[in-house]
């Protein structure tokens, strides 16, 4: 019995070596090991909700100080916009609005380029929505997002008007969004695939990924879970693989296999997305600090 307990603690052992090497490789053909993670700036109270314009130039909320800041292609960290509805995450519509999560008063915003704002939505059925948290846009400008309820010490309520935290649609120019789930313990994540077919929610506390197929109205079904673990915000790369936020940073590929993982040098990282002339700048905000990495793969619209 000892030879065989031996034997396979010897297997087990090399089984696992294995399995770090085939992640290790991966990785590798998405950042190089010659790659090193770089600090940007640490200022921030709670750094969130990146998004990139056509341009590359990365915009990320620092939510409890009300603003929104930006980083160029060039490497230059600017403020952006004060007074932002306490926004949270971020999107660029197909018209080059910036789509924010202001969950000050549990709104969508349309910021112009001028900065002017536009309410697109704040009640659902006419009551307050839990506080929109992240969003994805597909090409015909309709909004998916999730809402989960995160008590704000912003607020004067102490409870939720509404039962469930759902993923929502609100098709462009609707003054209602639709639920699209009902079934998640509270979604965080959000981000979806270039072709539409295809989109991706996390549920932060079932610690769970799921992803969807998107139907011609909106409306999603074939949901399945691809990933066990949940995730703050998220993106994906031209490859089709997930990059789920939390503990550092988690890479996936589409079927959900682990390819990988980075660290970062704090206790959470709230949101990601690649940024950069090419696309090709992995841009993460973690709480007090914001990252960058150079890969060898490129993000999508």
């Amino acid at each position: 019995m000892k030879q065989i307990f031996f034997l396979f603690v010897i297997f087990s052992c090399y089984a696992l070596k294995l399995d770090a090497q085939k992640t290790f490789k991966s990785i590798d053909k998405i950042i190089s090991s010659r790659e090193k993670l770089q600090l940007v700036s640490n200022q921030f109270a709670f750094a969130e909700g990146p998004a990139t314009d056509k341009n590359g130039d990365v915009y990320f909320t620092d939510q409890p100080n009300d603003k929104i800041w930006k980083y160029d292609t060039k490497g230059k960290l600017s403020l952006y916009m004060n007074k932002t509805g306490r926004a949270n995450g971020l999107y660029f519509s197909p018209d080059g609005n910036l789509i924010a999560c202001a969950d000050e008063h549990d709104e969508l915003w349309s910021i112009s380029r001028d900065k002017k704002v536009t309410v697109l939505l704040s009640y659902f059925q006419g009551k307050k929505l839990n506080g929109p948290n992240d969003l994805w846009i597909d090409k015909n400008g309709g909004i998916y997002f999730t809402d989960p309820y995160y008590q704000r010490n912003y607020w004067i309520r102490t409870k939720p008007d509404l039962q469930k935290q759902n993923v929502y649609y609100l098709p462009k120019g609707a003054k209602q969004p639709i639920i699209v789930d009902d079934d998640i313990e509270k979604p965080n994540g959000i981000v979806g695939t270039p072709d539409g077919k295809t989109l991706y929610v996390a549920d932060i506390q079932a610690n769970k990924t799921y992803r969807y197929n998107i139907n011609s109205d909106g409306t999603l079904s074939g949901k399945k879970l691809i990933i066990h673990q949940g995730s703050d915000g998220m993106t994906i790369d031209n490859k089709g693989n997930l990059y789920l936020c939390g503990k550092g940073v988690t890479i996936y590929n589409k079927n959900g296999e682990k390819l990988g993982h980075i660290s970062v040098p704090e206790n959470w990282t709230g949101n990601i997305c690649f940024g950069g002339k090419y696309k090709n700048i992995l841009f993460i905000t973690a709480s007090h600090g914001v990252y960058i990495i150079k890969t060898k793969v490129k993000g999508v619209e």
